[in-house]
């Protein structure tokens, strides 16, 4: 599957465009629509500056893995919006810690527990240890997102 317009759009609406890099929450360097590394692996670095034509591309090339790490963990069937719900996911948080087989979200989709994997999303709300309005409002988006409401 490939993420649409709508899962897209709700990236961008949580990530926001940023011209010029800045730290986020967690302390990387981040630029674009939540972008922390270029197509060529770099990681951004302070000083850094796009164009939103930029930012498009590397949110785009972000997308791709984003989406082969649902497509390759995810072995029930999912409906678009609960692929663009994990993908914004994914997305957010990394591929890693979405791989990890202590990733109750995963676990619980993957036995076809969907309303269980639906209420997993509101427990990665913090970045730095701290809970971030930002994510609870991204988690409850997603969450509801993945259950169709």
């Amino acid at each position: 599957m490939k993420i649409n317009k709508k899962g897209i759009d709700l990236i961008k609406h949580f990530e926001g465009f940023r011209e010029k890099a800045y730290l986020c929450p967690a302390k990387v360097w981040t630029i674009g629509y939540g972008t922390t590394r270029y197509c060529n692996g770099d990681k951004i670095k302070e000083g850094d500056r796009v164009s939103k034509e930029e930012a498009e591309a590397l949110l785009k090339n972000d997308l791709s893995w984003a989406e082969g790490t649902v497509n390759k963990k995810v072995k029930v069937k999912i409906n678009q919006n609960m692929f663009n719900a994990l993908t914004s996911f994914v997305y957010n948080l990394g591929s890693s810690i979405f791989k990890e087989s202590n990733c109750t979200l995963l676990r619980k989709l993957n036995k076809e527990d969907y309303t269980g994997a639906s209420n997993e999303f509101k427990r990665w709300n913090k970045a730095g240890g701290k809970v971030l309005n930002g994510l609870v409002a991204r988690r409850k988006s997603e969450g509801n997102l993945f259950i169709n409401l």
